[in-house]
Order: C-alpha cells, then structure tokens, then sequence
C-alpha cells in the first residue's frame, strides 16, 4: 500500500504539515516543574460534584506549582450538547473558585470566547488541527479509513445504541467475530478507496492497533502507582463520518499542542489508557502524565458504599445552591475528600485560606471517597462562622432574592438590623455557629421580626403560671431600653430574689432546695415570651435589636396567653 496517496486521497484539502502546526503551538515557557493542567468538560448536561472534585486537583496542581491551568471544551459530540450548558459550566466553576488562567471564558457580550495562545479552546472550532495529524497517522500506515453507504449510516442512526449495549452478551465468539470483520477491513486497494470517494461514500478513520490483548502494559498512575492493563488491540475510531474526531484522537494532540504535562480524570477512563497511550506513541508525542481519581460514594440505607446518583443530592451543584451551601464551604469540604491531613492543617491554621494548603497527590486515596453530609455542615458552620457580619449579609441576601423574595425584602427593608442580628457572637476564639447553610438562616433570624415570630416552645410544667406571669409583669414594670446590660441583668436579679428565686447561681447550687428557681429560670420565662425559645441568642443584645415596642408587646401576649 502506498500510504501517502492514501493519506492524499482521504485529505486532499490538507496542506499544513503536523510541523507548522507545531511552530503555533510552542513550548510554554514555565519555571522547571510548574504543572500545566486542564478540565475539560463536555456542554451535555450540569456540572456535579465529581467535575469539582477533579477540577479542584488540576487547580491545585497547576497554581501550587506556578503553573498553568486552562479549561478546555470538548463539545465533539453535538447530538449531546444542551444549549447555554458551556456557559453555565464556565460560571459555576467560577463560583466555587476555580479561576482559570487561559481557556474558554464567557466575554462581555455573555458568549464564550478565548483567553490564551493555545487556542482554540472548544475542540468544535479546531477541526482542521486535527485532519492535519489524522493525515500523518494515514501517511505512516498507522490508519485506515473504512468506508461507510448512506444506507449503513441510517441503519446504524435507526439503532437504539443504548438498548444495543446493554443487551449485548460479549462471548469469545463474539470477539473472535469481532476480531475477524476488524482484520477484513483492514483490507482494501487504493482503486477501492477511489472508488468509494467518487461516489461520495463517507468513512470512519481507525487506528491499527499494534497490540496483543493477551500481553500486558505496564505504566504509572500518580495515585494509583504501577498499573499492568492489556494492550491495546482494537482498531478504535479516530475520526466519525462526519469528520468529528472522537474524544480519544481529539484529547491526545490537545493535550499535546497544548502542553498539558498532567492528566486528572475518573477512574472509568482507565481501560481507555492503553488506547491513549498507543494514540501518543503513534503520533510522537511525549504523554501526559496520568491520575486516576477514585469515584465519590455514598451510603445506602444498608451502610454501603454506593455510586451517586442522578437522585442523589449532591449530583448537580445546583442541589447545593439551592440548599443553600456556600461555595466556599464546599470547596473546604472538598479538600478534606483531598487529602486527610486537611483537617489537622485547618486546625494548626484557623485564619488560612484553604489555598495555603500544601495540596499532595500523595495524601490521595485510591479508594472511593465518601461524600459525608454531617462533615460538610460541620465545615460549613466553621467557615461561615468566620464571616464577617457583613460578608454574611451580602452573601445571603444574594441566595434570598433567588430562592426566598419574600425573605429578601425582610432583610432589605433594614440592613443594619438584619447585619446586627448576624453580628451576635461573631468574633473571637470561639464564635457562634449557627448557620451551616443560607437555608438555616431564616428559621434563626425569624424570632427578631414580627411577621415571622411565634411561640416555639412551652415552659416547663416545674413551673407554676403564676410565677411566670409574675416575673414577666415586674419586668414590664421596671423595663428601660436605655440601660445597660449590666444595670438590666441587676434588675432581672432583683425580680428573681423578690419572688423565692436565687439570684446567685453558686447560693442556688449549693442548697437548691431552699428556693423556687434560679435567676437562670427568671431568664429562661423572659426568653421564651421575646424570642418564642428556650434557647436564643444573648437576651440582652436581642432585646437592644427588636426594640422596647415589640419586647413589651411580645411579654404583655404571654402573659393574656397565661391567663
């Protein structure tokens, strides 16, 4: 066979050679061991916490290196693609903190344009890049097109591919047979190719696979260390009918081009490797370096290890944002999925943006990561904790006014207000946690605003409605909004020593039985007729927030309801 006529024949409309392209896409010019890295994602559907799983190691990689870190779209398959989906990728990502230094991004005009030298970034725009080395690989005997009617094309379109795949039951006949109609289309002569072309016949474009699927290949994974996998023996395609490349091909000379020196995907890649190793070795090029992450799991109601799925909360990111969780707090959690030691350095590093982690692929676990709901409260209640009240206010008031309008006019009706409810207990060693999620918000914020409050909880039966309503009358009677916090406990003391109560808590734990409560239980009857609660935030300060009208309105209702 004469390779070259071949490769003329299928690519008449080539002309640049696999070296001038090179000459556009040269070295990057990076300090010895800076990382490039890319996440590239196909516009099919929603980002899930997967896709920021991995994004989150190729950011760290490259950034902590001082390397590079780009995005890639890879929208080759256009039957799949759901319209604004790159767009809505590209903003998601930014709001979990993964900024790109070069890549696809969304212009000033809201579409998506390039950023960078190594362009273009959507692989749809980069055709004639790859024709280029699809002709090198003819030329060298290393593919071969075989050629498909249009009457094959539309039995083929006709199938349920899905139902196909699932149905079928691989024997080692039906791989034998697969084998044997492989090896007869590798057969043909340059008259029939000719032919085929003169009648306008389309083809796909394989590879010629070199290897033995009964040897093994060994090569390493970062995480996973060394990996024996069969070789490759399938003759895999490399460009569709439609002159699409397939994500194989089309991976392997970005990759390239592009400088890409590590390679972060999900551990469903792996039997692919052996194809893309032998794609790199064919076409000369130096491979990335791989790592394969492990899925993120669940537990089932059995306690067992499970992959998400589509019903799962937690798939799409939109699940979170819609219950609220802060990027920010997910991104934190998503390093504790990272390495193990996130937990003692965020500890040692209270102050720290999870940025100054020394990120390793070596603290990585091969195994299945967990996705834990309790533990990314628990982040999220630090995190937000750290907040300033302000910082807060913003950041809620922005969730509000997508998930709860209603909500958001209450907390933009008085801003000082509602910055001097989040206020409470910030600051400090040990600050509030009250909130995990945005979510969490209202039901904390409601008892400070009339339209919302309502009595949550009953008082104990211990105590008598009579002492209740006694102690809520003396402190109408000597209320004064303009005193202090220490003149306005003093009063509460005197009200509980007037009416049998302790008002010092070592008297009353060290003979409890001389009196009829503790200024703790005076406190506890103001409490739950202000804030509807046994439990609240400081009396003092929530009193000074929702003013002396709505205080006195609020004890003069307990009091008709103790009646």
């Amino acid at each position: 066979m004469d390779y070259q006529t071949l490769a003329e024949l299928l690519f008449p409309e080539v002309i640049e050679t696999p070296e001038e392209v090179e000459k556009r896409f040269p070295p990057r010019n990076l300090p010895e061991g800076a990382k490039v890295t890319r996440f590239a994602p196909s516009p099919t559907g929603f980002i899930h916490l997967g896709g920021i799983y991995g994004a989150a190691i190729d950011e760290r990689l490259a950034h902590q290196s001082g390397g590079v870190f780009y995005l890639r779209i890879e929208d080759t398959d256009a039957k799949r693609e759901v319209e604004g989906a790159a767009e809505a990728l590209i903003l998601t990502l930014a709001e979990y903190g993964l900024v790109f230094d070069e890549g696809a991004v969304i212009g000033e005009d809201g579409k998506i344009t390039d950023r960078g030298d190594y362009g273009p970034y959507k692989q749809s725009q980069r055709g004639p890049i790859y024709r280029v080395f699809a002709k090198k690989l003819v030329s060298e005997g290393k593919a071969y097109p075989v050629f498909t009617t249009g009457e094959e094309l539309e039995k083929l379109n006709a199938v349920d591919k899905k139902a196909e795949v699932k149905n079928k039951v691989w024997t080692e006949e039906t791989a034998a047979l697969q084998k044997e109609k492989m090896k007869k289309e590798r057969e043909f002569t340059l008259e029939e190719v000719k032919a085929h072309l003169v009648r306008g016949d389309r083809f796909v474009l394989r590879i010629l696979a070199d290897g033995n699927g009964e040897r093994t290949l060994k090569t390493a994974d970062l995480v996973r260390g060394t990996l024996e996998l069969p070789e490759n023996d399938e003759d895999f395609v490399l460009l569709k009918s439609d002159g699409i490349p397939t994500y194989h091909f089309a991976h392997a000379v970005d990759d390239h081009l592009m400088g890409t020196t590590h390679v972060i995907r999900g551990e469903e890649w792996l039997p692919s490797l052996p194809k893309h190793l032998q794609l790199f070795r064919y076409l000369g090029f130096r491979p990335p370096k791989y790592l394969h992450t492990a899925q993120i799991m669940k537990l089932d109601e059995n306690g067992n290890k499970k992959k998400l799925s589509k019903r799962d909360m937690g798939l799409d990111m939109k699940d979170y944002r819609r219950n609220g969780y802060a990027p920010e707090c997910v991104s934190e959690y998503i390093m504790t999925l990272l390495n193990s030691n996130y937990d003692e350095w965020r500890l040692k590093n209270p102050d720290l943006p999870y940025t100054d982690f020394p990120f390793s692929i070596k603290k990585m676990s091969n195994s299945g990561c967990l996705l834990d709901f309790p533990k990314l409260t628990d982040v999220s209640k630090n995190i937000l904790s750290r907040m300033s009240a302000e910082e807060v206010y913003e950041k809620l008031l922005a969730w509000a006014k997508e998930f709860d309008q209603p909500f958001a006019q209450t907390l933009e009706s008085d801003p000082a207000k509602a910055k001097a409810i989040l206020a409470i207990g910030r600051g400090g060693k040990k600050p509030r946690k009250d909130l995990a999620t945005w979510k969490d918000a209202k039901p904390y914020m409601s008892f400070f605003y009339d339209e919302y409050f309502k009595v949550e909880d009953s008082y104990p039966d211990a105590f008598p409605k009579e002492d209740i309503a006694a102690v809520l009358r003396a402190f109408l009677e000597s209320y004064d909004d303009a005193d202090g916090a220490d003149v306005w406990f003093e009063k509460i003391r005197v009200i509980a020593s007037s009416l049998g109560y302790a008002a010092d808590m070592k008297e009353y734990k060290a003979n409890p039985d001389a009196f009829r409560g503790s200024v703790a239980d005076v406190s506890m009857f103001l409490r739950v007729a202000v804030t509807g609660r046994i439990n609240s935030p400081d009396l003092y300060t929530v009193m000074q927030i929702i003013g002396k009208k709505s205080t006195s309105e609020r004890i003069e209702g307990m009091m008709k309801a103790l009646a």
